[in-house]
């Protein structure tokens, strides 16, 4: 048995409405099997003043992850009698294909198919219907990196899984979810919602901030595996009790999920069937994350504690942040004090084999780290800096930066930076092979603007700003899914007399994206 300090716990939940802000939210703890609190505050609906319960159901997005690997344990055994239909989803892939273990475990190497909607010419809030997603995939040639070597977060892998498993049983996704899952679970009202335009329960998701206030976020997508799972704060609470009360059962569902998994070189893995490991004191917990424009969710369990905490608002605050919190009160684990941060770390560097640009921003005990989907806060370690998955250090005028997480110790090259350009010589049309769109770069009296076009329409115009010369850096801060990828970079080619020929896109989420210029 685990002491905890739920009393801590409790006290912290009662601040939560207060420190999120937005319309309204949902957060449970999950103690050996019992629930010891759940609450639920503020509103579903602004507009119609309803109110949040433990009943309201939404969107968990990425949380659904899970349980599609978990369907796919419980009704296949395992993910390798998938194997033989990935080659079905990418015919044109032209090096080896990854194994379903490797979409299960984001090893596939594949490019981010809600990253790669932006450059196809898609707006925020259009619809991508059902059938829009396996043509995106399908397109794709090549891949970040060889299966099984690193990580590179990719929600198509959970496409491709959720999709081969209803071909495979010839059951629908929803009724596998629902027999071998949900039921045992308990989870009553979980439901699958694929078609993001009409949310059950009427419960609306809000972007804005407190600051400047909330407005009705609208979706468009249609989602499936990767997401599109609705469940209400009683229904993802009965399932951490599950997880509880099968935890010493190595054949359970979660059991067999939470299992640790590795790279092909045998170095361990942080993430694997749909779950990433963090570290909160000393317990390990096993969790995930869920975002759509409007929802934020997290949920997290700690086996050995026998702790499950669960953090749902309808606005996009910041769950992670709210479920770590709440652990740690439980725990009785005190957020450690940052110690002052040495001048110095400001600055623009390359990831040269990536095509990405990382910028460094230092405040006085902590700097911020631009360079995958979110800026992330690192601090002083006495060597370099440091935040979980990510240590920084110099190495020379460079930086190395490793990535655990992923597998891999990434140089950072220093850039020059520039304050300005005119963006003429870059401006033109350009086309890619892989994903077949285009993009038309324009310059407006010293604004520069790329423009996106292809299967899914045109997209609206982004603002590109100079970084160094010959990179660029495009900033997407809205798209179908959410987060938006980020800050793209541009790095531009020029053939042998100097002239601009075309370039690289990349952002974390789909790297090495060429185009040619016409």
């Amino acid at each position: 048995m685990t002491d905890l300090n739920l009393a801590a716990a409790e006290a912290l939940l009662d601040t939560l409405p207060a420190r999120l802000g937005g319309p309204g939210g949902l957060a449970g703890v999950v103690h050996e099997g019992r629930i010891v609190m759940a609450r639920a505050w503020g509103y579903a609906d602004l507009e119609a003043g309803r109110p949040m319960t433990r009943q309201s159901r939404l969107p968990v997005c990425s949380i659904s992850k899970q349980f599609t690997c978990g369907a796919v344990l419980a009704a296949l055994g395992s993910p390798e009698a998938l194997d033989d239909r990935v080659a079905d989803w990418l015919p044109a892939f032209e090096e080896p294909r990854p194994s379903a273990r490797n979409l299960c475990n984001n090893q596939s190497g594949l490019r981010d198919y809600w990253a790669l909607t932006v450059l196809d010419g898609a707006r925020a809030e259009q619809e991508f219907p059902r059938g829009a997603a396996r043509p995106l995939i399908a397109r794709m040639k090549t891949g970040h990196f060889a299966p099984g070597t690193s990580y590179s977060y990719c929600n198509a892998n959970f496409r491709i899984l959720g999709d081969m498993l209803s071909e495979a049983t010839g059951r629908d996704l929803a009724e596998l979810y629902r027999t071998l899952i949900w039921d045992p679970a308990g989870m009553d009202s979980a439901a699958l919602t694929p078609d993001t335009r009409h949310p059950v329960d009427g419960v609306t998701g809000y972007e804005g901030a407190p600051d400047h206030g909330f407005l009705p976020a609208h979706n468009g997508v249609w989602w499936q595996g990767d997401a599109g799972i609705s469940a209400s704060l009683d229904d993802m609470l009965a399932w951490e009790c599950w997880i509880d009360a099968t935890r010493e059962d190595a054949g359970s569902v979660y059991r067999r999920l939470s299992e640790p998994q590795t790279f092909a070189d045998g170095a361990a893995a942080g993430y694997g069937f749909g779950l990433a490991r963090e570290t909160v004191g000393r317990a390990v917990f096993t969790g995930h994350g869920g975002a759509l424009r409007g929802f934020r969710l997290y949920r997290m369990n700690a086996r050995a504690e026998r702790l499950s905490v669960v953090v749902m608002l309808n606005h996009e605050g910041d769950a992670h942040g709210a479920a770590v919190a709440l652990a740690r009160a439980a725990l009785g684990v005190a957020e450690p004090a940052a110690p002052l941060l040495p001048e110095g770390w400001d600055g623009i560097w390359l990831d040269r084999e990536r095509g990405m640009v990382a910028q460094i921003v230092s405040g006085r005990r902590s700097a911020t780290l631009h360079y995958a989907t979110r800026p992330l806060s690192m601090q002083f370690d006495g060597e370099g800096l440091s935040a979980p998955g990510t240590t920084i250090r110099r190495d020379g005028t460079a930086l190395s930066m490793a990535l655990p997480g992923e597998n891999t110790v990434r140089r950072l090259i220093p850039l020059s930076p520039l304050p300005h350009a005119s963006g003429d010589e870059i401006s033109g049309l350009y086309e890619s092979p892989e994903p077949g769109s285009r993009m038309r770069i324009e310059a407006r009296d010293g604004a520069v603007f790329a423009t996106f076009e292809g299967t899914l329409g045109q997209g609206r115009p982004e603002p590109m700003t100079p970084v160094a010369r010959d990179i660029w850096r495009l900033t997407v801060r809205r798209s179908m899914d959410a987060p938006a990828p980020g800050e793209w970079t541009f790095t531009v080619s020029r053939d042998a007399a100097g002239r601009v020929a075309g370039g690289t896109l990349s952002v974390w989420l789909a790297r090495g994206i060429r185009w040619r210029r016409l």
